[in-house]
């Protein structure tokens, strides 16, 4: 395997330093020490050692270390290829770097075919929530590390589409001069297209062969974080109150650890049938705004007008969570793919030796109210006027109907 690695790093002048020098071998390497130590000016130097403007995108007059702005050189030796290049980097005047590798000027896009460069930071914590844009940037970095092609059609076809603009915006009306560039676009176009697609393939391929220590979103790790925070509690056994997709995990618990649970819940649950309305899942998923949630929330209520613009909102604040919204797009592929229910935990519960009973909204639009009577010996309750947020709605209905399991 060929290594990559960038053994030496200088910073003269550069943002918080006036004189940095490190040295590692190709092995990880960690950076600490206390804040403001310029710990993520060292990670910026080391994204500049690709084409582009780094991790913060910022101009070359910004990295000047204040107040001498006297300008900043980047020098690194890198080991690629199975060969060593000096790279040099730097800025005068605050103008645009220059770049030498083994003592020659060279183009940044040439450092492509040099290193492989990619970086998760912070600010890019709403990477997936947000606009396209910064996705299809992050995207077309990690496209640059397997084609070092990509970097010099992403330029061309952006500075391709500039001149084009700039003639419609002047009302050029020549043929000759839009075919060229429309040429040039398609051509760079496919070569950005053909390099993206091959870039989620190698990651498809990567992912499905990878052996993680990460928990995927599954049922089982729900399952085994009730009994986590029963054993952290103290809790030998307990009565188990579950609702839509709760009710699917409190009835697995007792499945998986029937000595633990004293009795059982089920609140317009899932697992008890394959049917549910997938446009109230997808929609719900993949909402980013108020104007594409609230729509979806009123499957909720039989009442639509519980759905309220606080709740709109404190949802919204929630997806926005790091890890919330990725873990809810796990658990639409693993559970609730294609408007059909994976699990059914019907079957399991008949081994099940506790009190069970089942609590649905006659006007449920979510998953079906024929599902309530799916376990044998449950004691069953419709309740006339909800929907699938019964608990919500007849509040002190239910809540009678649990105390009684007690």
């Amino acid at each position: 395997m060929t290594t990559l690695a960038l053994t030496e790093l200088t910073l003269p002048h550069f943002r918080s330093h006036k004189l940095a020098r490190i040295s590692c071998g190709p092995l990880p390497v960690a950076i600490y020490g206390p804040n403001g130590a310029g710990k993520t000016n060292i990670l910026e130097a080391v994204s500049l050692f690709s084409p582009g403007r780094g991790m913060r995108r910022a101009s070359a007059e910004d990295m000047t270390r204040r107040p001498e702005a006297l300008g900043w050189k980047i020098t690194g030796l890198l080991q690629s290829q199975e060969q060593t290049h000096e790279v040099e980097m730097w800025s005068e005047n605050g103008n645009p770097r220059s770049t030498k590798a083994n003592s020659k000027p060279v183009p940044q896009n040439r450092l492509a075919e040099l290193s492989r460069v990619l970086w998760l930071i912070p600010a890019m914590d709403r990477l997936w929530i947000e606009g396209a844009e910064g996705r299809r940037r992050f995207l077309d970095r990690m496209a640059l590390s397997f084609f070092p092609n990509h970097a010099e059609a992403s330029l061309t076809y952006e500075k391709t589409m500039r001149e084009r603009n700039k003639l419609l915006k002047e009302n050029v009306r020549d043929p000759m001069w839009y075919g060229v560039l429309e040429s040039r676009l398609a051509e760079t176009g496919a070569i950005i297209h053909e390099n993206r697609v091959k870039t989620l393939d190698f990651l498809s391929a990567a992912q499905a062969k990878a052996e993680t220590p990460f928990p995927t979103a599954d049922l089982e790790l729900m399952v085994s974080a009730v009994i986590q925070l029963m054993d952290h509690l103290d809790i030998e056994k307990a009565h188990l109150a579950g609702h839509s997709m709760g009710g699917l995990v409190a009835g697995q618990t007792a499945i998986n650890h029937p000595g633990r649970v004293a009795s059982l819940s089920f609140i317009c649950s899932a697992g008890l049938g394959p049917e549910i309305n997938d446009d109230y899942i997808d929609g719900f998923v993949s909402a980013l705004s108020r104007k594409e949630l609230k729509p979806k929330l009123k499957h909720l209520f039989a009442d639509q007008g519980l759905v309220s613009r606080t709740m709109v909102d404190d949802l919204l604040k929630y997806k926005r969570l790091d890890g919330v919204q990725s873990f809810l797009e796990g658990l639409k592929a693993n559970l609730f793919d294609g408007g059909k229910q994976s699990a059914n935990i019907v079957a399991g519960l008949e081994a099940v030796d506790c009190p069970q009973q089942v609590i649905w909204g006659e006007e449920d639009a979510v998953i079906p109210q024929s599902h309530a009577n799916a376990i044998t010996g449950a004691t069953v309750t419709v309740v006339a006027g909800a929907g699938h947020m019964v608990q919500m709605e007849e509040s002190s209905r239910v809540n009678e109907l649990i105390k009684d399991m007690l």
